[in-house]
């Protein structure tokens, strides 16, 4: 299968590549971090050196750089799988955050998975296949204190899926929701987790592989995961 991942240069997208990698399927890879992205690329590279495997750095939240990229990938392969993964955090609170931030958290996180989308479903439309995965989070079902601008954009990509599932549906296109909660990456910083308290990034990679070895009548809606004591 051909894997299209956004946001992949480290943390959940990363896990999601090496997954798909090492089960032998082909992977076209985006960032809008350039050395990161290349990094991994020359990592998983070294490690699955049997699969095909390119990655281009691009700001999906620009339109033109999505086109750009989807006519990049279209050139070799129509996708079968799609992982918008692409996103960001900023805390902060609706009453006083500063100004800018919600416009800054709805390009990455909502306008880089609707360009992209929409950039790559004619073709997937036209196979009559595919399956389109968008990782949320879980504070697209929960607002909570200081989530201000995030938690909003976060609702917002919720919605597109939830609509993009309903379009889809006559197309057999599968669309899943991903909705993990607190998960071991770099926005954690120097987080101790040798208590195992919060989610590893893999956690939620191989929930994804296995919603995407499902037969072509199952599809799987939603997918929520948190830590096993509960969100932080």
């Amino acid at each position: 299968m051909n894997i299209v991942i956004t946001g992949a240069s480290r943390g959940i997208g990363k896990a999601i590549a090496e997954m798909f990698a090492q089960n032998g399927h082909n992977l076209f890879l985006c960032s809008k971090s350039e050395l990161p992205l290349y990094n991994t690329l020359q990592e998983l590279l070294t490690k699955y050196p049997n699969v095909s495997i390119t990655a281009r750095p691009s700001d999906l939240s620009d339109g033109n750089q999505a086109a750009a990229f989807a006519n990049w990938v279209l050139e070799t392969a129509t996708p079968d799988v799609l992982v918008n993964n692409a996103g960001g955090f900023e805390p902060g609170s609706i009453n006083n955050e500063p100004d800018g931030i919600l416009e800054k958290m709805l390009a990455i996180n909502l306008f880089t998975a609707y360009n992209i989308t929409r950039a790559l479903i004619p073709k997937m439309i036209a196979a009559k296949k595919g399956h389109v995965f968008t990782i949320c989070s879980i504070a697209s079902l929960n607002a909570y204190p200081n989530g201000g601008a995030y938690s909003v954009s976060k609702y917002a990509l919720h919605g597109f899926s939830a609509n993009l599932r309903e379009e889809m549906k006559p197309h057999n296109i599968k669309v899943t929701a991903v909705f993990p909660g607190a998960v071991l990456t770099d926005s954690w910083g120097d987080f101790d987790n040798s208590a195992n308290r919060i989610m590893v990034a893999n956690d939620v990679a191989r929930m994804i592989f296995s919603a995407s070895q499902l037969s072509p009548a199952a599809c799987v809606e939603d997918i929520v995961l948190r830590p096993q004591l509960g969100d932080l």
